[in-house]
């Protein structure tokens, strides 16, 4: 047995630590082991994958909010599974082996957060680490609670930043300013995090679900394909050059003006009286 397949199968046998709570248009997910600061465990990893594949297959969930149990959002990858990461490398499959469960388990939840056309909401309520601070940085919109810190432990365990990181932390701070966060390795609190633009606002602990709900609302108000929509575009538009967001645009906006749901909202305008400016 292969040590991927060892950790999947380990994973399977797991206790539960990941809690679903459905409403009729929404979805809080709760990474649920707090004694261990919801460390990323191959049970807890398996059963996040499964979950959010069966949420962003259920087309009445418009946005997911991504939480952890408290005191901690995710201490990150679990040390004791890295720890078997040598003994892997003496089997025929060598560093491969671990090339999978990073891509096919850690990078197939960012995956799927990023190209889902349900949108992500990240509720920190504590510190994110590792991984689960990179899950974080993928969701479409970052909520923090005043207790939240976000911890680069990448560069003090000898690792680069991962799933994703890199990508983020770059096109929100400059290279420099990523190359400083990575080397400094110091934390961040919630305004600090605010204030590099990591986090979009910070709220009172007790207050945070009721954040992350609220942003549900807005989004569940939206027609559905406008986000739908409108996510993968400015995904796109991070790395595109003027040019090709323009022409990204020009392609998508016409198959808006073809559905019910625009039709529907212009014409109750026009009912009710002169359009404003902003139409």
């Amino acid at each position: 047995m292969t040590f991927y397949d060892e950790l999947t199968s380990d994973g399977r046998n797991g206790e539960r630590m990941v809690l679903v709570e459905r409403g009729a248009d929404r979805a809080v997910v709760t990474l649920d082991d707090p004694a261990k600061l919801n460390t990323l465990s191959a049970p807890l990893v398996l059963q996040l994958k499964a979950a959010l594949e069966e949420l962003v297959a259920d087309r009445a969930i418009r946005a997911i909010v991504l939480t952890g149990a408290d005191p901690g959002f995710s201490a990150g990858g679990d040390l004791r599974m890295m720890e078997g990461a040598p003994a892997a490398l003496a089997a025929p499959e060598g560093a491969t082996d671990i090339w999978r469960w990073i891509g096919y388990e850690f990078g197939g939840i960012a995956r799927l957060i990023a190209r889902s056309d349900t949108a992500f909401i990240a509720a920190i309520n504590g510190p994110a680490a590792g991984v689960g601070l990179a899950w974080a940085l993928t969701c479409d919109l970052a909520i923090a609670s005043e207790r939240a810190r976000l911890v680069p432990a990448f560069g003090r365990l000898g690792l680069l930043p991962e799933v994703g990181t890199s990508w983020a932390i770059t096109r929100r701070l400059g290279y420099q300013g990523a190359f400083a966060y990575y080397a400094a390795g110091e934390h961040l609190d919630a305004e600090q995090a605010r204030q590099l633009g990591l986090v979009h606002e910070v709220v009172p602990h007790e207050q945070l679900l009721e954040a992350a709900d609220a942003w549900c609302t807005r989004i569940a108000a939206l027609p559905a394909h406008a986000i739908a929509m409108t996510k993968p575009l400015l995904r796109a538009a991070a790395d595109a050059s003027w040019e090709n967001a323009l022409a990204m645009e020009e392609f998508a906006e016409p198959q808006c003006f073809t559905t019910s749901a625009f039709q529907e909202i212009v014409g109750e305008m026009l009912r009710s009286g002169p359009v404003p400016p902003s139409a």
